[in-house]
């Protein structure tokens, strides 16, 4: 899913490679990731669609639908939803970041914005460090 974010989801094909049925696949994800594999997507495809607003010049619209969102109202109430702030918004407070990738995806990471909270580590590593 991460590899083709701009894609649409397909869950019942992603169910079948890991041998589930498609119910049990989607209770098991959010067991691990602690979200549907849907918003799992959304998530993702905003986080690109941050990078995107961030560091280059192109229209809201087209950074929409290049990360896979078919409706620019979806888009917009989903990144507001998951960030915070609209994605014009998001442009203008937001300038681009001159650090390694994987500490720019670390640091921008949408957390709190949607009001769920999301644990700091989906595999438990950072509770069981503390209690060692």
């Amino acid at each position: 899913m991460d590899r083709a974010y701009a894609e649409p989801l397909d869950v019942g094909a992603v169910a079948a490679v890991a041998c589930l049925s498609e119910a049990h696949f989607i209770r098991s994800f959010r067991a691990c990731f602690g979200e549907t594999p849907h918003r799992y997507l959304q998530r993702r495809r905003v986080e690109r669609a941050m990078f995107l607003l961030r560091e280059t010049e192109r229209s809201v619209t087209d950074v929409c639908f290049d990360v896979g969102f078919s409706s620019l109202g979806t888009f917009s109430r989903t990144f507001h939803a998951i960030v915070g702030e609209t994605p014009s918004e998001y442009r203008l407070s937001h300038e681009p970041i001159e650090a390694p990738h994987c500490f720019q995806m670390a640091a921008t990471r949408p957390r709190l914005a949607a009001g769920v909270a999301v644990r700091s580590s989906s595999f438990r590593e950072a509770s069981a460090a503390k209690t060692r």
